[in-house]
């Protein structure tokens, strides 16, 4: 199975949603939430010239917002 990180911030109801739908998946992943850490902020902008979240990543793949076809096609899922 594939290393899986949300990057998140609180009062984000996308993030809310796809952290809830990993775990309905029973998939477990890693919290980054970004507001707490200026490195990973920094880092996340970089790697995908986005300063929104949530974004998951999924190996070595980035998914950007909940795009549930996406995060499915990655896991390989329904």
């Amino acid at each position: 199975m594939y290393k899986i990180t949300v990057y998140t911030a609180p009062g984000c109801p996308y993030c809310v949603k796809v952290k809830s739908y990993l775990r309905e998946l029973g998939l477990k992943f890693t919290e980054v939430d970004v507001s707490k850490s200026q490195k990973d902020a920094e880092k996340l902008v970089r790697r995908t010239g986005q300063t929104g979240v949530p974004v998951v990543e999924i190996g070595n793949q980035l998914v950007i917002g909940f795009d549930r076809a996406r995060i499915d096609k990655l896991l390989g899922v329904r």
